[in-house]
């Protein structure tokens, strides 16, 4: 049993010393011992600033993305929501990281099909409009949501009014 043991710490005691003679280099340190630092202009090195690499902040509040709007059963752009499409580019320009969803709605009156491929027409212009103004278009998602999802639940012209819109929400 002794033997074993000897054996043992012979054997421990040999991969220790042969991992110190072939591993013969040391990890380097982060910090040299307290002896051996020097200022750093005696060394020569120059500090230099750990930058923390973050994604550009987005200004939410002056970016603002309203709603535009459309004219029954129409998915052609108003001279407004050009203007505001207009503002949106300015917008996409200043912030190329960012990306955009456009969600195409309507009112309720016609039929759950027509309204889904009325709401993506909507929402296709609006991207078209932002691609010619020279935004990449995939930066811009599209959606239709047709009538599932209204502004206003009214059965009047001025909900159905609310209703027909693209809106525009910030991706992260």
């Amino acid at each position: 049993m002794r033997i074993l043991k000897l054996a043992i710490i012979l054997i421990i005691a040999g991969l220790f010393s042969f991992g110190a003679v072939c591993g013969g280099k040391q990890k380097p340190t982060l910090t040299p011992p307290k002896a051996a630092q020097q200022p750093q202009e005696e060394v020569g090195l120059e500090k230099q600033p750990v930058e923390k690499i973050e994604p550009p902040v987005v200004d939410e509040v002056s970016l603002a993305l309203g709603n535009i709007y459309f004219d029954f059963d129409k998915s052609e752009l108003e001279p407004e929501a050009r203007e505001m499409l207009e503002r949106y580019a300015d917008k996409l320009r200043e912030n190329p990281q960012m990306r955009i969803r456009i969600e195409g709605h309507c009112d309720d009156r016609g039929t759950e099909q027509y309204n889904l491929a009325l709401g993506e027409k909507r929402a296709f212009e609006a991207k078209k409009f932002l691609m010619s103004s020279g935004i990449a278009g995939e930066r811009i998602d599209i959606i239709s949501y047709g009538e599932e999802h209204p502004a206003d639940p009214g059965q009047n012209e001025g909900a159905w009014a609310k209703n027909r819109r693209a809106e525009f929400k910030i991706l992260r």
